[in-house]
């Protein structure tokens, strides 16, 4: 399995928008760091054609150690959950755009 990386993406924006390499990274990183910020903030990051970014609330519960059996509290968290959009969902099952269109 291939992971894309930062420097991968930064290297695609320099051959694509034609920055500098140092302006392409830089600008990622701003990027990114805005969705981060947003998302630090309890906001939703929608990107049209890609997908949403929530947080969401969980409560505390009560676990079970697979191990031995013993239930322990798990405690209130925030959890990050990505939700793609019909686009992407359609681009992944060699679908065309259209066809999400017409249902």
């Amino acid at each position: 399995m291939n992971t894309i990386t930062r420097a991968q993406l930064a290297e695609a924006i320099y051959a694509q928008v034609g920055l500098s390499r140092n302006e392409s990274a830089a600008l990622l990183e701003d990027v990114l760091e805005r969705i981060s910020a947003a998302l630090e903030g309890g906001k939703a990051v929608k990107i049209s054609a890609f997908g949403t970014f929530s947080v969401r609330q969980k409560g505390m519960r009560v676990g079970r150690n697979p191990k031995t059996g013993v239930e322990v509290p798990i405690m209130p968290r925030r959890v990050l959950s990505f939700r793609p959009s019909q686009v992407l969902r359609a681009r992944l099952n060699g679908e065309t755009v259209s066809a999400i269109d017409e249902s």
